[in-house]
């Protein structure tokens, strides 16, 4: 039977993340970095394109798995006819190279487990040369190298194109494997101590939840998503990845099926808020420093998304060796969306740069300068068409969420100078009048009467979950009876279920494809806030208690969720989703539960 997405957990070490199921499979592993090509890719395929099981001979599903409390480190437990075994998955925060550590230990009886690595580099196409060496087994093809070896040292051979080991564990013996990578031109990287690793990890992360300042309800669902948003964090350059996986569909068989391995312009504000009202402020500047390097340049060539470290250049090609997940093909690495216009995306940086001055982040030079160059370009362009903050492949359309955030580019950009007169520069009373022809553009043509609803696009009838946003970003207060009209719109015709999908995919979808997708989690968090904000507050906390309900036995959140079949879609777990947790939870309950 294929495993489902909510049958994985994450682990991961700030540069490159794994994901490992409740069989105790290790099926998807990119190396060294987020968006690299993945050792393991079983997830996308079958065995044979790349995995490392460890269980015990003959067991299928664990009885139970979790993560030790305020941490990124995941135990498995298997109970069986012959005792209980627990399998202990981290990647250590690393010095040089990457390291996968799994610590088997006996709890009860006598088992005996089972141990099958498949390396498959350059997502699940070559199989590598295996050798023997300084008691390690030793991978390697073309750039990729892989040693694996175990404390202590157990019987270890070759057979299917895989490395199989078996031993037996008694209550309180232990066997640690570690799987560390590195360029093959390298020399081995230093040897870790697993043990030493996985003490230390415990200590680091509960250090870091340590500074969390929200202790209000859910408070472990939140530090599950904060841990998570952490954990897609890419350390070196502060950037965060929509997702660590590729091509998870949004509709089982269907082809809508994206590469998310890159940091988004537009998760920026709602990110940045989130890390800031939870008290990490060294995290929100790193995420903030990267956007300003990111966007430097050009103001026309502002992308939607970039690379791990700013990269431009995402080119989307697909892998036709693998089958998919669940059948869902085609598989894409890289994304083409980078190439669309987006105009939101200049409001989301407005407002993220906005945002940071107001909670005292230490200022850059560059910063006033650079938002200045963005508003030159944005008041000539933003009467054009674009494709919007969905990245519809069916052309390009007067989006109403791209207006809006027009005018919160210019809101944000007239109220810095109203409290910073001294950063000087700019065109206030220009900004200031065009600001206002914005706001009534939207409301003449982006607003149905007859409906008392807002639409999708100018002329349109269609709904769209992000003018669920409108309020929030103050374009229009709450109780205005337009905001209300459109929560309840939206309540009426997107909800599935009581979720919310992101827009109408029946009849011709504006997104130009084929097949329906499920409801989007971060908007339905967004009717959430919505709800609450027009004073229906105990709708609010019915449909997040819900929500939180919906992420796996770990804690995880994927990017849509299908509440027929009761299963998550999409790639996983999502930023985009567990940031949506984060500030829902402190809109709900910020006031009894930030410090």
């Amino acid at each position: 039977m294929h495993p489902q997405i909510e049958d994985y957990a994450l682990i991961g070490d700030q540069q490159t993340a794994a994901l490992v199921g409740t069989d105790g499979s290790v099926d998807w592993l990119c190396l060294p970095r987020f968006d690299s090509a993945a050792c393991f890719a079983k997830l996308l395929g079958d065995e044979d394109n790349g995995h490392w099981r460890i269980a015990p001979k003959g067991a299928e599903r664990c009885t139970r798995r979790a993560y030790r409390p305020d941490t990124l480190v995941l135990d498995t437990e298997w109970e069986t006819p012959d005792g209980a075994v627990r399998v202990t998955d981290l990647m250590p925060q690393r010095d040089r190279a990457p390291d996968l550590v799994r610590i088997v230990e006996g709890l009860s009886g006598e088992v005996t487990v089972h141990s099958v690595l498949r390396l498959r580099f350059d997502y699940g196409s070559i199989v590598p040369w295996m050798r023997r060496t300084d008691g390690h087994r030793v991978a390697v093809a073309g750039p990729d190298s892989a040693w694996l070896r175990s404390e202590p040292e157990v019987r270890s051979w070759g057979q299917d194109f895989g490395t199989h080991a078996e031993f037996t564990v008694a209550a309180g013996e232990k066997v640690a494997f570690v799987l560390t990578w590195h360029p093959s031109h390298e020399s081995r990287p230093p040897l870790v101590d697993p043990y030493m690793s996985l003490e230390h990890s415990v200590e680091d992360w509960r250090a870091w939840v340590a500074h969390c300042r929200y202790d209000g309800p859910y408070r472990d669902a939140v530090v599950r998503s904060l841990i998570t948003l952490k954990a897609l964090t890419y350390l070196p350059t502060g950037g965060i990845v929509a997702a660590p996986t590729t091509s998870l569909p949004e509709e089982p068989g269907g082809v809508r099926n994206w590469d998310y391995r890159f940091c988004w312009l537009r998760d920026s504000t709602l990110t940045l808020g989130a890390l800031l009202a939870a008290g990490y402020l060294e995290e929100a500047e790193a995420w903030r420093d990267w956007l300003l390097r990111a966007v430097a340049g050009n103001p026309a060539d502002l992308q939607i998304m970039y690379g791990l470290a700013g990269e431009r250049r995402l080119p989307e090609f697909e892998l036709p060796w693998l089958s998919g997940f669940a059948e869902s093909t085609p598989v894409r690495v890289g994304n083409d969306a980078v190439n669309q216009l987006q105009l939101d995306v200049y409001g989301e940086v407005m407002d993220s740069l906005s945002l940071a001055r107001l909670t005292g982040m230490h200022p850059r030079p560059q910063m006033w300068e650079l938002q200045c160059a963005l508003m030159d370009f944005l008041t000539t362009a933003w009467r054009q068409p674009d494709e919007g903050l969905w990245e519809v492949r069916g052309g390009r359309r007067q989006f109403v969420h791209s207006k809006v955030m027009t005018w919160v580019a210019l809101d944000r950009a007239v109220r810095t100078l109203e409290e910073h007169p001294e950063l000087g520069g700019g065109d206030p009373d220009g900004w200031r009048a065009l600001r206002e022809e914005v706001h009534r553009e939207v409301c003449e043509k982006g607003y149905d009467p007859e409906r008392n609803t807002f639409t999708q696009s100018y002329g349109s009838r269609e709904l769209d979950a992000s003018l669920l946003l409108i309020p929030r970003l103050g374009f229009l207060p709450p109780d205005d009876p337009r905001v209300v009209g459109t929560v309840d719109a939206i309540g009426e015709e997107l909800t599935r279920d009581g979720l919310v999908r992101r827009y109408s995919t029946e009849g011709d979808p504006v997104d130009g494809l084929p097949g329906s997708e499920g409801t989007f989690l971060v908007c339905s968090f967004w009717y959430a806030d919505a709800l609450h904000a027009t004073g229906r507050t105990k709708e609010a906390r019915e449909l997040f208690e819900r929500l939180v309900g919906l992420a796996n036995d770990v804690g995880l959140l994927a990017e849509e969720y299908d509440p027929v079949a009761g299963h998550q879609l999409g790639n996983f777990p999502q930023a985009f989703s567990h940031i949506g947790l984060v500030n829902t939870a402190l809109a709900l309950f910020g006031d009894q539960g930030a410090g």
